[in-house]
């Protein structure tokens, strides 16, 4: 069966390094722009500066229609300087706050370089408000830019549910968890896709309330669809369930052998899949057949910004026939990232961390087709006659699985196209 496997030149491994120094990111706190969606019945309250607040309504955009589900509560001069009773203050806002949206069920307080550097407990907090308010959940996590990139807050936000999940009644009994936060439309064709395959009902995590957690014990196994879920799947595995190692579903080929290694842990056999899967995965080989020909052979830059890029790496090398010149990621977990990197071009460089000044030195003499970066660096380089893509759009759109293969080779496509049309 034709699909994913290693390069003819395996064992040879990528060329992993390490760089610390100055970085250019989101902090953690942006992944509340799609958590509050994912989730309707939670509300995000950060605690931090007016910065922090800007940094949110920004990102979000301007809700017309609906009342957005995060605020800030706002962290002045004099609280950095001590001079404030923060925990009475924290309490006057959340009191507020419940009384004007009694419907709130799950309240996050998420920390922020402030609360950070003036070490607020918010994990004392949550616990006193929770214990104060039956029938309201509080949870805290860091989404501070001191500790998360721009990813992790999503990571760090899941870890914190993870304690809330009932243990399952009775004797383990197996059980599929999709572990990352997924467009609704999306879990919709993995959910039925599973079914097909005859696994049972998978659920999700996070699902679509924050209330409706799923059962986690030594009878579940789990499978990240996300590559930036380190703390949640440790908390998981800390509850007894087992990952199930795979590479992520990016692409046709990606998202086949990430729901094959799902069925192989379940027992089921492999005609079965290969027949169950063929339809969604020829549709989705002919869509990015469309976009072979601009993207075959072209060079591309990975800068680091949202820990997809390793998995995005392999998409577009093995599918598309792309170059990667190298490949930067603010961190690379290497048994999570293990079946992707054994598929990348043998001694691609792949570096972790960031130095901003050394890492363009190197865009700027490889002069690749494409650079993949983070907004603050985007026009800069296209200035420069750099063509780029921003890479917080992989994050804010659908492009996993079959059906969104396509869509997923349209966003690196289109900047080479725009490119073309302006030289012209």
């Amino acid at each position: 069966m034709s699909g994913l496997a290693p390069p003819r030149e395996a064992p040879s491994r990528p060329a992993l390094r390490f760089e610390r120094g100055q970085h250019e990111l989101f902090c953690g706190l942006t992944g509340i722009v799609w958590l509050h969606r994912k989730m309707p019945d939670a509300f995000f309250l950060v605690v931090g500066s007016r910065t922090c607040a800007h940094l949110l309504q920004s990102a979000a955009g301007v809700m017309i229609f609906a009342e957005p589900r995060f605020a800030t509560a706002i962290i002045e001069e004099r609280d950095l300087a001590g001079m404030s009773e923060l925990e009475s203050e924290l309490d006057r806002v959340v009191n507020r706050l419940i009384e004007r949206r009694p419907e709130i069920r799950t309240l996050f307080l998420v920390g922020s370089c402030p609360s950070e550097v003036i070490k607020l407990d918010l994990a004392r907090a949550a616990s006193r408000l929770d214990a104060a308010r039956p029938g309201l959940r509080v949870l805290s996590y860091s989404g501070s830019g001191i500790e998360t990139s721009f990813t992790q807050g999503e990571d760090a936000c899941l870890a914190a549910l993870v304690p809330e999940c009932p243990v399952p009644a009775g004797p383990p009994l197996p059980a599929l968890l999709i572990v990352g936060a997924l467009p609704d439309i999306v879990e919709d064709q993995f959910a039925r896709l599973f079914a097909a395959l005859g696994i049972g009902e998978a659920r999700f995590f996070p699902g679509r309330s924050a209330r409706a957690l799923p059962p986690v014990g030594p009878g579940t196994c789990f499978l990240l669809a996300q590559p930036f879920l380190g703390d949640t799947a440790r908390a998981l595995e800390a509850r007894g369930a087992t990952r199930i190692a795979a590479p992520f579903p990016f692409g046709a080929d990606g998202t086949a052998a990430w729901v094959r290694a799902a069925a192989a842990a379940f027992g089921i056999d492999e005609v079965h899949v290969r027949q169950t899967i063929a339809p969604a995965r020829e549709r989705a080989k002919r869509a990015l057949e469309r976009h072979r020909e601009r993207l075959a052979g072209k060079t591309i830059f990975f800068l680091p910004d949202s820990q997809l890029e390793v998995p995005l790496a392999r998409f577009l090398a093995s599918e598309l026939g792309m170059r990667p010149v190298e490949v930067c990621t603010p961190y690379l977990h290497a048994r999570h990232m293990a079946e992707e990197l054994a598929l990348l071009p043998a001694g691609l460089p792949v570096t972790e961390g960031s130095s901003v000044d050394e890492q363009l030195d190197r865009v700027r003499a490889a002069r690749p087709d494409l650079t993949v970066c983070g907004l603050g660096l985007a026009n800069p380089l296209e200035a420069e006659g750099l063509t780029t893509k921003w890479a917080i759009e992989l994050v804010f759109t659908p492009i996993h699985g079959f059906e969104q293969a396509g869509d997923l080779a349209e966003l690196f496509a289109r900047p080479l196209r725009r490119r073309d049309v302006l030289r012209v």
